[in-house]
């Protein structure tokens, strides 16, 4: 009996000396192995994330490429409607005087405005001369201004709409779409960036399995090179 104890005791540290020996060598292999994993979830969920959020401004900004590329071939009918109103007669005075260049219209006249004609032009810079105050109105997909006469109050108005193919073109190029378009366009264009450059870290860790991925990624950058140095002077 002491014997078999002897011996299981003998070969328990024999397995220890063994498992001692080799931790220090799987350490560093276990630890790369963590770090890479922990790597690869942090680029999955970055991508997947910048790509649920620019999906839908990426398919917008993919088609009016298209249809900014063939606006020749696209025929558009512009759509003209024009409006009159009157001032009334104790807003008068509030335009009587001229103010400094490009001088916005009194809110109170802004708001007259907007209910004998339809369009707001509150807040916008105006043109003042000696017989009218002008205020130009452009949008996305159209055009527009208003006009007072100072001494009657006539109010004249136009509107032009060139669709909406036109409409989201304007969109695309961020034509006279305000400043919380603006905005939006740099928080797209930023989720653009992040969704690319950890697409293009994914496609490096899976590279090694994929022999086509970087011939394929340098045509893409070889391709629109050649074409802008051999065709386009």
């Amino acid at each position: 009996m002491p014997r078999i104890i002897l011996s299981e005791a003998k070969r328990w540290l024999r397995g220890r000396t063994v498992t001692q020996a080799s931790s220090p060598q799987r350490r560093p292999a276990n630890k790369r192995k963590a770090w890479r994993s922990a790597y690869l979830k942090q680029l999955h969920t970055w991508h997947w994330v910048s790509a649920a959020a620019s999906l839908v401004g990426m398919m917008l900004f993919a088609l009016t490429g298209i249809t900014l590329n063939h606006a020749a071939s696209i025929s558009a009918t512009p759509v003209v409607a024009e409006k009159a109103g009157q001032l009334p007669a104790p807003l008068l005075g509030q335009i009587a005087q001229t103010p400094s260049a490009a001088a916005p219209l009194p809110p109170a006249v802004a708001r007259a405005v907007a209910q004998a004609v339809g369009l707001d032009p509150g807040g916008r810079a105006a043109e003042w001369s000696d017989g009218e105050v002008y205020v130009a109105l452009p949008r996305p997909g159209g055009d527009g201004w208003v006009s007072i006469d100072r001494a009657s109050g006539r109010i004249t108005s136009e509107t032009t709409d060139r669709g909406w193919i036109s409409y989201l073109n304007d969109l695309h190029k961020g034509r006279n779409a305000g400043d919380a378009w603006f905005w939006f366009i740099d928080i797209f264009a930023a989720a653009c960036v992040i969704f690319t450059l950890t697409g293009l870290l994914l496609l490096q860790l899976h590279a090694r399995h994929r022999p086509s991925t970087w011939p394929l990624v340098a045509l893409g950058l070889v391709v629109p090179a050649l074409i802008a140095i051999l065709f386009i002077h």
